[in-house]
């Protein structure tokens, strides 16, 4: 016999834990569907920090089941004429603000849907203009956990606000790569936007990262000698800058958006 399976929806948002904003937010969507399971990605996203958020989305979203509703809100424009949407995209649904947030799984999923949530009666009664994450994400999320589908909820869209910056590095014509660093994680580790198809086994890749050159690539952190950089592929796919022990960002002084440039010699 086949077992239910049991609704869940995560929640990604920047409001800390000492308010109580995180709990008004599960408290809503409780009231709607007391049966659902929600796990918390985490509440501390830097406030406003919109790039974080979509990072940590991407990273976080295909470790969980399918069906899987998440409730993502960095919504620095909360109360604004920007949109509420729903994204359906591979066997997610996403739930927040159009600002953005959401770029990193359009790249990741070309496929994907985008309603405008217009549909009022899923709302909470009189939302407030400063938590929507409370009075409208909540309250639809937890709809679509029922069931309701997405388009119930408004019309298809294709005009999404997206990041300056797409996921994707550029690839140049003599075949070299013209990367950045999209995230600092909390140990000072710098996520890139390479992904290992763009590295040929045969080259060896040279990476050039504010006038510094790196060119170990390492499979552990413990294999590394202290204090001496090294790039290693991290667990959300990417290549990522490190020192064993340190900051690789305070170490070589880098930050998010800095350029990383990836030339290759053939092996001889």
């Amino acid at each position: 016999m086949k077992t239910r399976r049991v609704p869940v929806i995560t929640l990604l948002i920047d409001f800390g834990t000492a308010d109580y904003f995180v709990g008004a937010v599960k408290g809503a969507i409780l009231s709607v569907n007391p049966a659902v399971v929600i796990a918390d990605i985490t509440h501390e996203i830097p406030p406003q920090d919109i790039e974080a958020g979509a990072f940590t989305l991407l990273a976080a979203y295909p470790t969980f089941p399918p069906a899987t509703i998440h409730v993502a809100v960095v919504d620095p424009g909360v109360g604004s004429t920007r949109r509420p949407i729903i994204v359906r995209a591979g066997r997610s649904l996403f739930v927040g603000p159009d600002n953005g947030l959401f770029t990193y799984i359009y790249d990741r999923e070309p496929s994907h849907q985008t309603f405008h949530v217009t549909a009022e009666k899923y709302f909470r009664p009189s939302p407030s203009t400063t938590f929507h994450g409370r009075d409208i994400f909540a309250p639809v999320a937890a709809a679509l956990s029922t069931g309701v589908k997405p388009a119930a909820f408004g019309h298809l869209i294709a005009d999404e606000v997206r990041l300056a910056n797409s996921l994707k590095p550029t690839i140049l014509k003599n075949g070299n790569i013209e990367a950045r660093i999209i995230h600092i994680d909390h140990f000072g580790n710098c996520v890139t936007n390479i992904t290992r198809d763009l590295l040929d086994n045969a080259k060896r890749p040279t990476l050039l990262v504010r006038k510094k050159v790196i060119r170990t690539f390492l499979d552990s952190y413990s294999a590394a000698s202290s204090n001496t950089p090294f790039a290693i592929w991290g667990s959300a796919g990417f290549l990522e800058l490190s020192v064993n022990g340190h900051s690789a960002a305070k170490k070589l002084r880098l930050k998010r958006g800095d350029p990383i440039n990836v030339t290759f010699q053939q092996r001889s």
